[in-house]
């Protein structure tokens, strides 16, 4: 990568590469098929690095699209960061707190607590005037 500045800054990484490869921002469009003035947008700090621009430049200059979306995450994060009205609100939004782990709810009857599915069947077969299973299937008809 040449060495630029500033490298957080998507322009003068972009002019750097344009320098370093003796071209003109004229050639990086046509070589990219975009308007000539998207690449001018970006160097002149109007337009962001959009996804597509940054595979196209990747592909161009033989980089990853990440390094591109990174110097323009960058200057971004670092636009709001010095902007101080930003920078005071953030403070006054709360941190996220993590929930308290809820207790199982248990099933009161008598004065057994019962957990699990299986032993309030097993609780509800033997109340009076429960039916009683027949057959090999407990609790389903059996078949005739």
């Amino acid at each position: 990568m040449p060495k630029t500045t500033n490298p957080k800054n998507p322009a003068v990484v972009l002019q750097s590469f344009i320098d370093k490869y003796e071209i003109n921002p004229f050639i990086v469009s046509k070589a990219l098929d975009v308007a000539y003035q998207s690449v001018a947008n970006i160097l002149k700090g109007k337009a962001r690095i959009t996804v597509s621009m940054a595979l196209r430049l990747a592909a161009y200059f033989g980089n990853t699209p990440q390094f591109w979306l990174d110097i323009q995450n960058s200057a971004e994060i670092e636009g709001f960061t010095s902007d101080s009205k930003f920078m005071s609100a953030l403070k006054k939004i709360p941190k996220a707190s993590k929930p308290v782990a809820k207790e199982k709810k248990e099933v009161k009857t008598g004065k057994k607590k019962l957990k699990s599915l299986s032993e309030k069947r097993k609780v509800a077969a033997k109340a009076p005037g429960a039916k009683k299973p027949k057959g090999k299937r407990a609790g389903r008809p059996a078949k005739k």
